[in-house]
């Protein structure tokens, strides 16, 4: 059966990515919309990009607003202004944040009267204007991925929009930006990355190609993140923490994430957990409640990893839960207790966030079968 492979046009990625990108960056348009955050002012970090634009004489115009995972509200705004300064191309600047923004805005300024939330469940496969993605944490791998993630603040749902057309024409992989994070986004961001790749190998979607990536990110963050935690200033943990998160986006961008993404999303929506933290949260649950169904695959895990040498499949998968459970504990994930969610609020919306997550299609990815009423349960397993 003959399968189709999306990557980015072009990745530039190191140390000094960002200087040397200067002559393509030239050649995609004439003022670029720089979509970041406040955060992103404060450290300096913008600076850096407009500094390279300037030395080859490309106007721009910044838009900051993305300070939280984005809504629609924000891309409306982005949208206005985008249209406004006669901009030609796009810059993202920061974590999945703003480049989950500037693929929706890029999406929207083609069709500006048409509403957000009725590209839910379409394919966005239309020429858009030059898209740059320069991340800052080493997670999302939304700079690879033709996903976006945006919420829409009158249902409380955080859509899932998509199209290969969303993909980011250059994606600048620069490990002085993930210096910059702070320890809890290095964690959160870094399982983030992780549950990509897992799940990419696991879901009933994968292919060889995605097969490739999804085993070298798994290895490069189990070798690497806890030092990028525990070390923030060691480049090469930086720059193999951001190979991972590339590789993990190029995996699950060809098979699709699986449960714990599916059940992540409507926490986030009803709680404003971050997307990162609310993954790290699922994981352990997750993987043992499907691990009877994808036994072979977390034993190919845990041997490529250099976990175990053990042949017997249920022994090594059993292996891979142990690392994984041990990772999460050495990251010092919180547990939703711990992150002062309402309990009550919580146990009234099981139902709407099963519902969700049924709804957003990646739990029919997970190999094993997953009910409403089962990812109720899993919930529930949280506390």
């Amino acid at each position: 059966m003959a399968t189709t492979f999306l990557t980015p046009s072009k990745i530039i990625c190191g140390s000094n990515a960002l200087d040397s990108s200067a002559k393509t960056l030239a050649k995609l348009g004439t003022k670029a919309f720089i979509i970041t955050d406040n955060i992103m002012i404060q450290l300096g970090n913008l600076d850096k990009v407009l500094q390279v634009l300037e030395s080859q004489n490309i106007a721009y115009s910044i838009y900051s607003e993305v300070n939280s995972e984005p809504t629609d509200t924000m891309i409306i705004n982005g949208l206005a202004q985008y249209q406004k300064e006669n901009c030609d191309f796009f810059i993202a600047l920061g974590g999945g944040s703003p480049i989950d923004s500037m693929k929706a805005i890029a999406m929207m300024s083609i069709n500006p009267q048409r509403k957000l939330n009725t590209y839910m469940g379409k394919s966005v496969e239309y020429a858009l204007p030059k898209k740059v993605a320069i991340p800052t944490t080493a997670g999302t791998g939304s700079e690879a991925t033709q996903f976006t993630i945006i919420t829409d603040t009158e249902n409380d749902v955080k859509m899932l929009l998509k199209g290969s057309s969303l993909i980011p024409d250059l994606a600048i992989i620069d490990p002085q930006f993930t210096k910059t994070a702070p320890k809890n986004v290095t964690s959160a961001t870094g399982i983030d990355a992780l549950c990509h790749a897992i799940e990419a190998y696991t879901s009933r979607l994968s292919q060889p190609l995605s097969d490739t990536f999804a085993l070298s990110a798994v290895k490069r963050i189990f070798k690497n993140l806890v030092i990028a935690y525990e070390h923030g200033d060691n480049e090469e943990a930086r720059i193999q923490m951001s190979l991972a998160a590339l590789e993990a986006g190029i995996a699950f961008n060809n098979s699709s994430v699986t449960i714990v993404h599916g059940m992540s999303r409507p926490i986030g929506a009803l709680f404003h957990l971050p997307h990162g933290l609310s993954n790290a949260v699922l994981l352990k649950v997750c993987m043992k409640y499907i691990k009877s169904d994808v036994t072979k695959q977390f034993a190919e895990l845990a041997r490529y990893c250099e976990m175990t040498q053990e042949s017997n499949d249920l022994k090594a998968a059993d292996c891979f839960i142990e690392e994984l459970i041990s990772l999460l504990s050495k990251l010092h994930i919180p547990t939703l207790a711990e992150l002062n969610i309402d309990k009550d609020k919580f146990f009234s919306s099981l139902e709407k966030m099963a519902h969700d997550a049924a709804v957003s299609g990646s739990p029919a990815n997970t190999r094993k079968e997953i009910s409403e009423d089962a990812m109720i349960s899993l919930y529930k397993k949280l506390w």
